[in-house]
């Protein structure tokens, strides 16, 4: 069976601990702390691999843990980070929260890399806490704890054009005619067991086209294969819904594709309100010119502003004009890629805690801010600041932890500068 879904547990690396010792040389009895920081621990990070198509490896093995940092070491020696854990996936992976099925990235549309969970931050070591007041501080920073999730990885095909029907209808003879796919053909249901895809030429312009699989009526509610392969139409901008015009397994194709666009209404009404044309394949087997079926399609269909194409996918007549009909709709389409956003950040879930923050207007510089605290050192070792979405999460944690309310009591002003840690930002509204 294709290989569109897994279920896997991802875990980043544990922040090494900071080392706790004291500088002893000849001569030197009573040397200051030497403690060393640990290591950062390894990121979780997924990546697009243009030679992948399906999930399969995801298949067989199931836990996916990034190394923990190294402890800090004597003489100021700093622990060694952990190794980050890639994994790779096809183009058009959407990862998900496995509990909540919230979207946590995907991996289309120009996202080819994205650290999903952070290794945690290391902790300093006793070298940082010597004071004037304090020469001999035997204690150090632990590491920060490790993030891990369970996440369920599903591929969406990106293909402009989304070929539907019920089984033997004809979809993959028409995609191995129209492109240089070669999908298995026979006469049987369910011949078509995997999303084909094929590229669609047309003097120059052309799209991609799939032929989506396993479309029964209760699809959407999982019967026969549909509910596998629905999400693979998703992407797609438009749709040709693909009928046996000829009727010639007895099946009427009026209610057929009333069927069809309802399984459709069902799964997503947004997909089934997406443009479509209408395929009436199989002319080559009416045996009755007078009464033909296709007219009967089109009275239905075509005052709802649906086209119906007659075609034989066996002979070619009609396909070309298909085609076209196709291209003319795709350019009068929206052309900006189907994305699905970003609903789960795993930053929230592991700063949720009620740790306690403070905020100060510093003394040596009246237009400096200081926000510090365990909730503050925990946030940051736990958010990439340097990505766009993980910038994003940061300011929505200033706002939701109630810090920029915080800042405005006071009396901060735009331009002022934030200091969090090692982290600094002009404010602006």
């Amino acid at each position: 069976m294709f290989a569109d879904r897994a279920k896997i547990w991802i875990r980043s690396g544990k922040g090494g601990d900071g080392h706790v010792s004291f500088r002893r040389e000849l001569y030197v009895p009573n040397g200051g702390p030497d403690g060393g920081d640990g290591g950062n621990g390894g990121d979780v990070i997924f990546e697009v691999d243009e030679g992948l198509n399906t999930l399969t490896d995801y298949r067989h093995r199931r836990k996916y843990t990034a190394q923990d940092g190294q402890e800090g070491g004597k003489r100021n020696c700093h622990g060694k980070s952990g190794q980050d854990v890639i994994l790779k996936v096809p183009e058009g992976t959407v990862i998900k929260d496995a509990q909540s099925g919230k979207v946590i990235a995907d991996m289309s549309a120009g996202n080819r890399r994205q650290v999903v969970l952070k290794g945690g931050k290391g902790g300093i070591g006793n070298q940082h806490f010597a004071t004037s007041t304090m020469q001999v501080p035997k204690y150090a920073k632990p590491g920060q704890p490790a993030q891990e999730l369970e996440v369920m990885l599903e591929l969406k095909v990106i293909a402009d054009v989304g070929l539907v029907g019920f089984p033997n209808v004809g979809k993959s003879t028409l995609l191995s005619r129209v492109t240089n796919a070669q999908p298995k053909i026979a006469n049987y249901h369910f011949t078509t067991l995997s999303p084909n895809l094929g590229v669609v030429d047309l003097d120059g312009a052309g799209f991609v086209i799939a032929d989506i699989p396993g479309l029964v009526e209760g699809a959407s509610r999982g019967v026969g294969l549909g509910l596998d392969f629905l999400r693979h139409i998703e992407r797609t901008r438009v749709m040709i819904h693909m009928v046996d015009a000829a009727s010639v397994e007895g099946r009427d194709p009026v209610a057929d594709i009333h069927a069809i666009n309802r399984e459709l209404e069902a799964y997503n009404p947004e997909i089934a309100a997406r443009p479509q044309i209408i395929a009436a394949n199989k002319i080559d087997a009416i045996w009755d010119e007078e009464n033909s079926p296709v007219e009967r399609i089109r009275k239905e269909f075509e005052p709802k502003g649906i086209k119906v194409c007659p075609i034989s996918a066996v002979s070619g007549q009609g396909v070309k004009e298909l085609m076209y009909e196709v291209q003319n709709l795709l350019n009068t389409t929206d052309d900006s890629p189907v994305v699905f956003e970003q609903e789960f950040f795993p930053e929230d879930v592991f700063v949720q805690e009620n740790l306690p923050y403070t905020v100060e207007r510093s003394v040596e510089e009246p237009d400096t801010y200081i926000v510090e605290g365990p909730r503050i050192e925990k946030m940051l070792g736990y958010t990439n600041l340097d990505s766009e979405k993980g910038f994003a999460f940061f300011q929505r944690f200033l706002k939701d932890t109630g810090i920029l309310e915080e800042l405005e009591k006071a009396g901060i002003q735009e331009g002022n500068t934030v200091k969090m840690y090692g982290f600094v930002f002009d404010y602006y509204k």
